[in-house]
């Protein structure tokens, strides 16, 4: 025998109004309290004093249309037995404490003071989990994880608050805010990424190191980056696009530029930094970059299976890789003219002048991954961009073919040569202001402080959020137009900051511009191209927004063109 129980709870802010059941089968109880909020609680298929049971919290706020679904798993605390014997007694008594215990703790947390001058608006919900599920969703979402930020500016306006992941978080969507915030990096401000993401990169890498350990990790790792460095990569690069594009060519001319991208920018990183062009032991990183990758916006719980689990475990075995390589380098076993061999030149140095293995191998990741998928979701949006303006594809083509005709059949670009692609630049600069590869950029409030009117308090996360900045129709005319030719005029300080800007600049800077202006240089010389799919789905659960599709294009060289 069983029961069935409906039960109707009204709240006011004053407490308990009203209650009303109605005894049955026992399959399912629900709780649904009203005040501008309704929340629904379901226990289904109670059976056995120890079975788990599925209780499913549906929160739905009127106001704003918001619907929140968390499932969790709990043991049944009162016996079935209690039940049978007294059913309107202890089931009475089980929601009428449960739904005062619970309308006192969500009325808490989910009260807005909004009205108060100086606090930012938005809301918080419930404590810790905040709006922690409703982010996660969008980032599950073909719309990306920009849609959760874009729903609640239409909500609360520019300026909004929520809680994620425990923290309270403030999104800033103005450059005189971004000035405020990267201008004063370390002193009211420090980086402050979601656990995931820190987990991610390691606690030495230079995106999660404090300040006493910033300036020296900064210093030492720029070598990589230096001119003739820089010069070098370019060479290489050059040569590796070229073989790669004709032999996508021989093959057919159909390729995912995203794929074709993501493997260009591994392999030229991972040659430059470790010297590694084995190719079962470069799929094995690859492939162990990629979970760690896939880890950055999961839920910071080792449960196996999970994302974040994965990410770790492969994180465990990159730096396992990595460790070995420096002992068989150490040993002498092994040699490279590479940025690894570089840092363990250092080692009879001073402590300032010399990185730590630690810090070697958490930075060797954290460059990987940053030298592969933020610069390869770039050069698969610019090929996406180029396709929908033709205009702007062949005013490119002619200054590409131009530099090659004054160049010997053969040459290899030069960075003299990357400097006089004066339109190939700012083809650079508008894709990065459309594609967003870095979303926003995160930091944390070590002094309170006021900006724009706003009270930020010690401990929030701030997020300079450059996607709104960049799609501003204040600074951008017709802000969804591809159009690189409005880099023809300087902009104003701090509505351009796709690497950020201040002491956290992003080091590759340079590295992602001369990658993608020699991408651009060999494909449109040699090809025209046709989009395959138009789908514009994101990928789900990526930390950078890319195409579902991944971009599947079709070559067409420009020969082949001309004789038509």
């Amino acid at each position: 025998m069983a029961l069935q129980i409906e039960i109707e709870v009204y709240l006011s802010f004053l407490g308990l109004r009203s209650v009303s059941t109605d005894c049955g089968t026992l399959r399912t109880v629900y709780i649904r309290v009203s005040l501008d909020w309704r929340l629904c609680c379901g226990f289904n298929n109670v059976e056995g004093t120890n079975s788990p049971t599925s209780v499913l919290l549906c929160t739905e706020v009127n106001t704003s249309e918001i619907g929140i679904l968390i499932e969790a798993k709990m043991w049944k605390v009162v016996a079935e037995e209690c039940f049978l014997q007294n059913a309107n007694y202890w089931n009475t008594a089980l929601v009428t404490t449960f739904s005062v215990v619970l309308s006192l703790m969500v009325y808490k947390a989910w009260r807005i003071s909004t009205s108060k001058k100086g606090e930012v608006p938005g809301k918080l919900r419930l404590p810790y989990l905040g709006e922690t599920l409703a982010f996660l969703s969008a980032t599950n979402s073909t719309k990306g994880c920009y849609e959760f930020v874009r729903k609640r500016r239409q909500w609360y306006g520019k300026w909004f608050k929520t809680r994620l992941f425990g923290k309270i978080h403030i999104y800033i969507p103005s450059p005189e805010g971004a000035k405020t915030v990267l201008t004063n990096d370390f002193i009211k401000f420090n980086k402050g990424y979601v656990k995931s993401m820190g987990d991610a990169v390691g606690k030495k890498s230079l995106l999660t190191v404090p300040h006493e350990s910033h300036r020296r990790i900064r210093r030492l790792l720029s070598d990589p980056f230096s001119i003739s460095s820089l010069s070098k990569f370019v060479q290489k690069l050059d040569k590796m696009l070229l073989e790669r594009l004709k032999s996508v060519e021989e093959k057919g001319g159909s390729f995912v530029v995203l794929d074709f991208c993501m493997k260009v920018t591994f392999d030229a990183m991972c040659d430059m930094l470790i010297s590694v062009t084995d190719t079962k032991l470069l799929q094995d990183i690859e492939q162990k970059c990629n979970d760690v990758s896939n880890m950055m916006l999961s839920f910071p719980a080792m449960i196996p299976g999970s994302r974040y689990y994965k990410g770790m475990k492969a994180r465990k075995q990159l730096m396992q890789i990595f460790s070995k390589m420096i002992t068989r380098r150490r040993s002498g076993m092994e040699y490279g003219d590479d940025f690894l061999q570089a840092m363990l030149q250092r080692d009879s140095l001073p402590e300032d002048e010399k990185l730590s293995d630690e810090e070697i191998m958490d930075n060797l990741l954290t460059l990987i991954i940053a030298g592969q998928s933020t610069t390869a979701a770039a050069m698969m949006w610019s090929v996406k961009f180029l396709d929908g303006n033709g205009h702007a594809q062949e005013r490119l083509r002619e200054e590409q073919l131009s530099l090659t005709r004054s160049k010997p059949e053969g040459a290899l670009l030069t960075m003299e040569d990357l400097n006089s692609m004066t339109y190939g630049l700012k083809v650079v600069k508008e894709t990065l202001r459309m594609s967003n590869v870095l979303l926003w950029f995160p930091r944390v409030v070590i002094e309170n402080c006021v900006i724009e009117g706003f009270e930020l308090k010690k401990g929030w996360h701030v997020n300079v959020d450059a996607t709104q900045i960049h799609y501003d129709p204040l600074f951008y005319k017709d802000p969804l137009e591809f159009d690189p030719s409005r880099f023809d005029e300087m902009q104003k300080p701090y509505t351009f900051i796709p690497f950020g800007s201040g002491v956290r600049t992003c080091l590759g800077i340079n590295m992602a511009k001369v990658t993608m202006l020699v991408f651009l240089h060999r494909l449109t010389c040699s090809y025209r191209w046709k989009v395959d799919d138009m789908d514009p789905s994101l990928e789900k659960r990526a930390h950078i927004p890319r195409l579902r599709s991944g971009c599947p294009i079709t070559l067409i060289p420009v020969k082949d063109v001309e004789g038509m």
